[in-house]
């Protein structure tokens, strides 16, 4: 359950807010602002990390705030287990993808997984399953909208 004490966002608190995330090179991986869409979080909902959430902790309404989280805190760092090695013969549905596509896949439990092609060989094609932005330290500039909005919806597909 979300709550808030005093107007702060506290460890059960649900978060309006914009984003921009940039990498070490500057450029912009992700921003709410662009898309004109700010994201709602839940806080200690397992959907944020530790370290970003300490982040956030204490903030009110119309702060903002820019800090930098290093790879294992924002996105994780690679891991090479999620690199897998498909033939080319397990793509005939659907046909030989193209180095950068994203295809979802299904796992043994059901559950969509994305991955990136890596490279197309003439055996093999390689498949990336790291977020994105796996192994980079990630500049975060925020700005908080509202602390427990009652209406918006949750969004799933930012910040893990």
């Amino acid at each position: 359950m979300c709550n808030s004490l005093e107007n702060r966002i506290e460890k059960n608190s649900a978060v309006l807010l914009h984003f921009t995330l940039t990498l070490e090179d500057g450029s912009i991986a992700e921003s709410s602002r662009l898309s004109g869409k700010p994201a709602l979080f839940c806080l200690g909902d397992q959907s944020l990390s530790d370290m970003l959430e300490d982040q956030l902790l204490g903030l009110k309404v119309n702060d903002k705030k820019n800090f930098t989280l290093p790879a294992v805190a924002a996105f994780g760092e690679k891991n090479p287990d999620l690199i897998q090695y498909f033939s080319r013969e397990d793509f005939s549905n659907i046909g030989l993808p193209e180095v950068g596509a994203v295809i979802l896949f299904t796992a043994i439990n059901g559950r969509e997984m994305p991955g990136i092609v890596y490279e197309v060989m003439e055996e093999s094609i390689t498949v990336d399953f790291n977020h994105p932005l796996a192994g980079h330290s990630v500049n975060f500039d925020i700005e908080v909208l509202k602390i427990d909005p009652q209406d918006g919806k949750k969004n799933e597909n930012i910040v893990s």
